[in-house]
């Protein structure tokens, strides 16, 4: 076997010119400009995460953007199941708006340092949902529950993941807040891409389980080839 031919060896990085990055940057803006308006209802906004998260995980894999029947389609089976997780993330939000307001007006004792106690415990909560995003995007068709199970499970095994998560979210409402509120549907397209970049490089994805017969079949050949 020649030594370009070796699955081992390492793959030579793809050098983008100009116009790649160029037209990167378009389709991802256009994302965020279509997941926003199909967001718009309200009651469509998990769908519409789940199905641009799925389409920019299929383009970093693949290398391409996924169709866009099969985009409807999986727009589709999201709408139900997003119903249950919207009503979610509104009650969590809301007890912790409710509870940061309380303490800020001293309604309830604990003052500034609960205050800020509450405020970190909603800043990991929200670096929580951007893992859960990101996990929404590869298994889609298993539902917010497994996503949210992978995304707890993965997010107690490497916190460094869960805090960088976290950062990048502060950095997105900082900028959407303060500096470009307008340009936020353009920026929602390149957020999910930062989440999934920083997860992937904190924690690579789990790599497909092999089939029962692969180690055997693995075993029978390298006996072949040596022999």
């Amino acid at each position: 076997m020649a030594p370009d031919d070796d699955p081992r060896s390492p793959v030579a990085p793809v050098r983008l010119d100009w116009r790649d990055l160029v037209r990167n940057a378009a389709d991802l803006a256009l994302l965020g400009i279509v997941a926003t308006l199909a967001a718009v209802p309200v009651v469509t906004a998990p769908a519409a995460v789940a199905t641009a998260s799925a389409a920019v995980r299929f383009w970093i894999e693949h290398g391409h953007w996924p169709g866009v029947r099969p985009a409807l389609r999986g727009f589709a089976r999201a709408l139900l199941p997003g119903l249950g997780a919207l009503l979610v993330v509104a009650v969590v939000a809301g007890l912790l708006g409710l509870n940061l307001l309380a303490l800020l007006n001293g309604v309830v004792p604990g003052g500034t340092p609960a205050a800020v106690l509450t405020g970190a415990l909603a800043a990991l909560g929200a670096g929580l949902g951007g893992l859960i995003v990101v996990q929404i995007g590869g298994q889609s068709s298993r539902g917010w529950r497994a996503a949210a199970r992978t995304a707890g499970r993965r997010a107690a095994e490497r916190p460094l993941a869960l805090l960088a998560v976290t950062g990048v979210l502060a950095l997105a409402a900082v900028l959407c807040t303060l500096i470009l509120p307008l340009l936020t549907p353009i920026f929602l397209g390149y957020l999910l891409f930062a989440l999934h970049a920083v997860t992937r490089r904190l924690d690579p994805p789990l790599p497909a389980r092999a089939s029962p017969g692969h180690g055997a079949v693995s075993r029978r050949t390298r006996r072949i080839h040596n022999g």
